[in-house]
Formats: C-alpha cells, sequence, structure tokens
C-alpha cells in the first residue's frame, strides 16, 4: 500500500514540477522512488521536492480524516438527541401527534391534554348544606363527622398537608362507583346514562387535585404511609358500601365534599392572613385550570374549592335520585363539567 502511495505521489510532483519548468531525471525519480521503499532517509535527486509534497499530503489526508470522524461523531450526537426528542412510533403504528399550547409552545403535560382542560365555575353556591332528614341520612351525616376527628387531630391546621391526604381519599369513590357502574352495564346489558363518565370525570379531577398539591407540599415518608393505610382501608369499605347501598355512598361522598369545601375555606384564610405564603401556582394547575401565567396558590384553591362543590351537588343528586326508588341511568348524568 505504501508503494503504491509512494508512486502516485511521485507521479504528480514529477508532473507537478515538469509543468512549472522543474526537471527530473528519471535517474533522480527513480532515487526518489527508492526512498518510499523502505523508512530510510531521504536522498537523490528531487528529494527534497518529493518530502515536501509527502508531508503536504498526509498533512491533508489526517485533517481530512479528523474532519470526517469529527462530523460523523456530530451527525451521531445530534441524530441521538433528535430521537431523544421525538416519540417514536412503536410497531402498532400507536404514537401521540406533536401538541402545542395556543400560544405556540409544545404541550408539556401526558396526563392530560389541551381539551381536557376548562375554567372552574366560581359562581357555584359554596354554602349550600343538605339537611339530614331520614336515617340514612343522619348516619352519613354522624359517620363524615366521625372521620374528621382523627383528620383534625393528625393535621391540625397544617391544610397543605391535610388537602393532599384527602384528594387521595376523594379520588376513590368516583372510581369506584363508575367501575360498578360499568360492570352493571355489561351484566344487564342497559345504558348508565352517563352516569359511568361522570362519576370517572370526578375521579379524574379529584386526581389532578391531588397532582397539583404533591407540586406544592413534598410529602414526608410517614405521611405517605399513612395514604397506603387510608387508601387502602378506605376504597374496599367504600366498595361494599356502595354494593349494599349506593344511596347511602352518595350521601357519604356528598358530605365528605362538604368538609372538604370548609377545609378548603380554611386553607385560604390562612393564605390572606399570611400565616400560609402565597406562592406561584404550579405549572400543572396554570395548563389545567387555565389559570393566567401569574397566578398564585390562592387562586389554585379557589378553582379546587368550586371543584368540590360541584362534586358535592353531584353526588347528593345521585343519592336523591336513588332515595326517590330510581336508577342513575334514568337521570340525566351531569357530564362535561370538566
Amino acid at each position: 500500500m505504501n508503494h503504491l502511495l509512494a508512486r502516485s505521489v511521485l507521479k504528480h510532483v514529477i508532473a507537478a514540477g515538469n509543468c512549472g519548468g522543474i526537471h527530473l531525471s528519471s535517474s533522480g525519480a527513480a532515487a526518489s522512488a527508492r526512498v518510499f521503499d523502505g523508512d530510510s532517509v531521504v536522498k537523490g535527486h528531487g528529494s527534497s521536492m518529493v518530502l515536501i509534497a509527502w508531508r503536504r499530503m498526509m498533512s491533508t489526508a489526517a485533517e481530512s480524516s479528523s474532519a470526517a470522524v469529527e462530523k460523523k461523531s456530530s451527525g451521531a450526537a445530534s441524530e441521538k438527541a433528535e430521537k431523544d426528542d421525538v416519540i417514536v412510533s412503536s410497531y402498532w403504528g400507536v404514537s401521540r401527534p406533536k401538541i402545542t399550547k395556543e400560544d405556540g409552545t409544545e404541550w408539556p403535560w401526558n396526563c392530560f391534554m389541551p381539551w381536557e382542560a376548562y375554567r372552574a365555575d366560581l359562581s357555584i353556591d359554596l354554602g349550600k348544606h343538605h339537611v339530614p332528614k331520614t336515617f340514612i341520612d343522619k348516619v352519613a351525616y354522624r359517620t363524615v363527622k366521625l372521620l374528621r376527628i382523627p383528620t383534625d387531630v393528625f393535621f391540625q391546621r397544617r391544610y397543605g398537608c391535610r388537602a393532599m391526604m384527602l384528594e387521595t381519599v376523594a379520588a376513590v369513590p368516583g372510581m369506584v362507583g363508575g367501575m360498578l357502574l360499568h360492570l352493571r352495564s355489561l351484566r344487564k346489558f342497559q345504558q348508565s346514562g352517563g352516569w359511568i363518565k361522570a362519576l370517572l370525570e370526578e375521579a379524574e379531577n379529584e386526581r389532578m387535585h391531588l397532582m397539583t398539591m404533591v407540586e406544592l407540599v413534598q410529602p414526608k415518608w410517614y405521611e405517605r404511609l399513612l395514604v397506603l393505610t387510608v387508601q387502602g382501608v378506605f376504597f374496599n369499605a367504600f366498595f361494599v358500601l356502595y354494593l349494599m347501598s349506593p344511596k347511602l355512598a352518595h350521601r357519604v361522598v356528598g358530605y365528605l365534599e362538604e368538609e372538604a369545601v370548609h377545609s378548603y375555606t380554611e386553607y385560604l384564610k390562612d393564605i390572606e392572613s399570611g400565616a400560609i405564603e402565597n406562592v406561584p401556582a404550579p405549572a400543572i394547575a396554570i395548563d389545567y385550570w387555565r389559570l393566567p401565567k401569574d397566578a398564585t396558590l390562592k387562586d389554585v384553591i379557589i378553582v379546587i374549592r368550586a371543584d368540590e362543590a360541584h362534586h358535592r351537588d353531584v353526588n347528593h343528586f345521585a343519592s336523591d335520585v336513588h332515595f326517590q326508588g330510581k336508577e342513575l341511568r334514568e337521570a340525566a348524568a351531569p357530564v362535561g363539567y370538566h
């Protein structure tokens, strides 16, 4: 390989020399050719010109090789970065198209889409209360009041942690009710009247409350342990309760939501008094409730409280339907609020 390269260089040098008025004799060329047969020192006629050309060619080759390697490396890095930014379509062709906000920036959330965001109804009556009249109403009301005692003792006025715990419980009833109505619809070949979607909407909305509160309050290990315990107990208890008496189950949730409205009202009082810092709203809350960019914690608590008031009304309404001896599918479900 070295011999072929050397001869090629030599031919180019001779040609350049002849064109430029420099003559290399055959003996000089032969002497120069012998230079490249080994690692010996260049000697003979015309050897200086050959050595210069050789060095230039090798330098150019090295630079070209280095540039090619660098370009290849840069291209690979660029390709990898591009792959990381793009959601790769799977074998099954399942992929999510690029979604942008109204201002043209990329939509940053996978947990909800822009068409699932909404503006809370702040005109809702926050002070509405269902006065317990029947025996079942009184059982539901007393049960909720009893459950509030350990919560007050444990959290006291730490409303951020209290809200986090409340939302882990509040997101359970809608899921349980929606699941059982779904199974009932499958068993009886009946429509649900929209109540499956309405209850699952409620569960999802409560879950988004939790995702927001987690951004504001970093739960400690023992609070996480408490969440696991409470959720395990409450899910199974509510599941059995809904099977036994949907009217009682919905009434309990209605009173739980009344307590939630009260708790968030107290939370707001502490924010307004300065006991709790009115920090900027988390980005997820701004996009989910379509809040202004400069929204604060106070704005977030106001919209969450409005949501809880809506859930209160929906569950008391569902319980009333059952009290009238009807099934939920016979009454129009409040679908599409969220």
